[in-house]
């Protein structure tokens, strides 16, 4: 059956209408001039182009500026925006006009449509006059950016952050006292403890953490009430203010307004600086999954000085393998968010004079980078960090044989010697004791002392140790 449409006008003249489409010609214009991606804006942006409405309405009727039927009838609609009720009139891709301007009209069209359903027929609400009344595309779209972000980071991201880094110093606690090879540059190192390198996970994702809240905070400033060029030409000097106080109180999330709108509409450096950040966790997320990858390779050719949880059969023709599935995945979010980071810092810096004109694929970037954080730091903790297992026995295994322990030789036979006996330990696949108490290196009585494992995991000296050695 063929499609039904309606015909409506713009500025530019008539256009053809799905009959059922909220949205309007504006919106259809971009449909057909932007058939690039297929990828939309998502939930967080929609909604907070909503929360944007509905509070603008709220402010404009308050001020004397809209009808109070309509404006009822705007946030009525606008709320719906919010709940997502019409995420599927959405309908513009990501790459569109570098302001946003399509999908700014592609909201007020569909709230103005919307809005004069609610009405019943006793008013006709426009998009522009009345839904889009003291905004523009060019402060409607970078605050929608912000409050979008802002509320993804501080309601799913850093909960999801909170919950890697507690699920990590729970490990670094239970694990404290496996002993175990240090490993740099890919090779054996003097001994740590496997709690240890926990716990230094722990803590990148407690600095991670920070550095979010940090960047969270540079997003409270918002562009609305500088219009089309930051003048604020067409809008109440106080429309601003007020309006960000509503946003500030439906997102319970603290919002205030720019403190230079050239700054706000002509820079996305907050953005830029947000971006940032998310771009170290995915660094941080990088090192500690591909950590625990290694540590988990084997079992029998790997160095499985850990156990992962077995979530998934690894092979299509290998029985009974297992892969670090949960590792792989988290390290590509990290690599797409550094790529997302990219994309962020060439868009910020096309702030051109009074406006920045790449803000629709900043925002997409930076909205899927928080929810792909947010979503992999909370799967990777819950179906591999929390069933970890330590393989003592192997953690043992390898550190007897590891010839760097000859390095706590250093004090009692100095550099030189003790090089030799790591050499000879290794050359022979014999421990570093064994080669000391055959060549009768230390008297009995200090072979246990120098040689105490555990205590190579603290600093110190040891107590009458003679010959002193470099590092």
């Amino acid at each position: 059956m063929a499609e039904k449409f309606r015909i409506e006008k713009d500025s530019l003249g008539e256009m053809k209408v799905p009959a059922d489409a909220l949205y309007g010609p504006q919106t259809q214009r971009a449909v057909e001039n932007f058939p690039i991606s297929g990828q939309r804006f998502g939930r967080r942006f929609i909604e907070a182009l909503g929360l944007i409405k509905k509070a603008a309405a709220e402010t404009n009727v308050a001020q004397g500026h809209l009808e109070p039927q309509i404006a009822k009838s705007i946030v009525a609609a606008a709320s719906e925006v919010v709940a997502g009720k019409w995420d599927d009139q959405f309908v513009l891709d990501v790459y569109q006009t570098g302001s946003g301007t399509s999908t700014n009209m592609n909201a007020n069209e569909i709230i103005a449509h919307r809005a004069t359903q609610l009405l019943g027929g006793k008013g006709s609400v426009h998009a522009n006059d009345h839904v889009n009344f003291g905004q523009s595309s060019n402060d409607v779209i970078p605050s929608a950016i912000y409050v979008a972000a802002r509320v993804a980071i501080e309601k799913e991201l850093l909960p999801a952050l909170e919950h890697m880094r507690a699920a990590l110093a729970e490990k670094a606690v239970a694990f404290d006292g496996i002993l175990k090879s240090g490993r740099t540059h890919l090779m054996d190192a003097t001994p740590v403890r496997l709690g240890q390198e926990f716990r230094g996970y722990a803590t990148q994702m407690a600095k991670s953490i920070e550095r979010v809240r940090h960047a969270s905070v540079e997003l409270e400033e918002l562009a609305l009430g500088g219009t089309a060029t930051g003048t604020g030409i067409n809008t109440h000097p106080e429309f601003a203010a007020k309006t960000i106080e509503r946003l500030a109180s439906a997102t319970g999330i603290s919002f205030r307004e720019a403190d230079d709108h050239f700054e706000a509409q002509g820079a996305k450096d907050a953005a830029v600086s947000a971006s940032g950040a998310l771009n170290t966790v995915a660094t941080s997320l990088m090192k500690i999954a591909d950590d625990i990858r290694w540590m988990g390779s084997g079992p029998t050719s790997g160095i499985y000085e850990i156990r992962l949880p077995a979530i998934q059969p690894g092979s299509s023709i290998m029985p009974g393998k297992v892969n670090p599935v949960m590792s792989e995945a988290t390290m590509m979010v990290a690599a797409r968010v550094m790529g997302n980071h990219v994309t962020v810092t060439v868009a910020g810096s096309r702030g051109n004079f009074e406006l920045n004109v790449m803000m629709p694929v900043l925002a997409h970037a930076l909205l899927e980078s928080i929810t792909l954080l947010g979503n992999v730091a909370r799967e990777f903790t819950d179906r591999c960090i929390v069933g970890i297992e330590a393989n003592e026995t192997r953690a043992r295994e390898l550190l007897e044989r590891n010839p760097a322990i000859a390095t706590a030789l250093n004090p009692y036979i100095g550099y030189d010697a003790a090089a030799v006996v790591a050499k000879e330990s290794a050359k022979r696949g014999v421990s570093v004791r064994q080669v000391v108490i055959e060549k009768g290196l230390l008297p009995a009585n200090k072979v246990d002392e120098a040689l105490d494992v555990r205590a190579m995991t603290e600093p110190g000296l040891p107590q009458g140790g003679g010959a002193g050695g470099g590092g």
